[in-house]
């Protein structure tokens, strides 16, 4: 069994941290809805407001001469603001509005399938069958947490399977985007050159500003800060750091899916939520399908990254 570097064993700690704070991100999503915020409103509050707190620590982090990158990372940090921040909550918004929370939640736990292999092409990390049964693992257990092996209200429609697929592809490319947008620049300016443009796009195309007349207090305001304190900025921070130090990308979002687990224990302690025994067997699997996907057996097959 080969030793895991330090400093990876770092990246993996950071990512599963990632993880377990975007856990609550389902809490704050339904304390705004409470108070008054559509989800348009709410997806933009969360990078709008991350926007200053990432400008705020990475001007004391990195200084103000930190923010001039090259073109190369700049396209990388817009491609990633539009592809994995905008599109993905405009695809996500119209699955939910076609299928479902349920089926479109479990549909979006295939994006470490596409991670696996847009990874396979662009970084040529091998797809070994322990890494299979890891992917395999993994998107059953999200899919048994989050439901409880039951789809009640199923519903079907073509284009909303294209509009969640759409969007797990979207959010597959954030560790693969984010690799080569931090190949070149800290962690701290990629992230808010992400949610700069991410602020932007959502801003052109989602008009969060409709059907929010009326609506917005101070108590709204200051949940939206803490979602994207807690949850958004400092968690990007972590995890693009944490992504730096990983060699094989298609890890990346099998460690974050414990996020999945984190959302489900904090709906059972801070929200009274009841759970049966297929759920604690989703969780049981996701927690497998981490330690397959990490569990360096004999020689290690991940070759290097290529660095940009």
């Amino acid at each position: 069994m080969n030793k895991v570097p330090q400093e990876e064993k770092k990246g993996y700690l950071l990512v599963l941290i990632t993880g377990i704070l975007w856990g609550s991100i389902g809490l704050f999503v339904k304390w705004m809805g409470q108070l008054g915020a559509t989800p348009t409103f709410t997806s933009f509050c969360r990078m709008a407001f991350a926007l200053p707190i990432l400008v705020v620590l990475t001007l004391i982090k990195c200084g103000p001469k930190a923010f001039l990158i090259d073109k190369y990372s700049l396209r990388s940090c817009a491609l990633m603001g539009f592809l994995c921040q905008a599109l993905y909550n405009f695809l996500y918004s119209f699955a939910v509005d076609q299928l479902g929370v349920s089926v479109s939640s479990v549909l979006l736990y295939i994006s470490p399938v596409f991670t696996s292999i847009l990874s396979y092409f662009i970084f040529k990390e091998k797809i070994s069958m322990q890494k299979w049964f890891a992917l395999i693992a993994n998107i059953a257990g999200c899919a048994l947490t989050v439901t409880g092996g039951k789809l009640s209200g199923l519903q079907f429609s073509l284009s909303g399977l294209l509009f969640a697929l759409g969007a797990a592809l979207c959010y597959s490319f954030s560790a693969i985007i984010g690799r080569f947008a931090t190949a070149r620049c800290n962690p701290y300016v990629a992230s808010t050159y992400n949610f700069a443009f991410a602020t932007l796009f959502l801003l052109i195309f989602t008009r969060p500003w409709q059907g929010m007349s009326g609506k917005i207090s101070p108590l709204l305001l200051l949940v939206a800060f803490g979602f994207a304190l807690v949850p958004t900025a400092i968690t990007y921070l972590l995890y693009f750091t944490g992504l730096q130090k990983i060699k094989e990308t298609s890890r990346v979002p099998v460690l974050a899916s414990v996020e999945t687990v984190s959302a489900t224990l904090l709906g059972i302690f801070v929200l009274g939520e009841e759970i049966g025994l297929v759920n604690w067997l989703g969780i049981c699997l996701v927690f497998i399908s981490i330690l397959l996907m990490n569990l360096k057996i004999g020689r290690s097959s991940a070759p290097q990254a290529e660095k940009n």
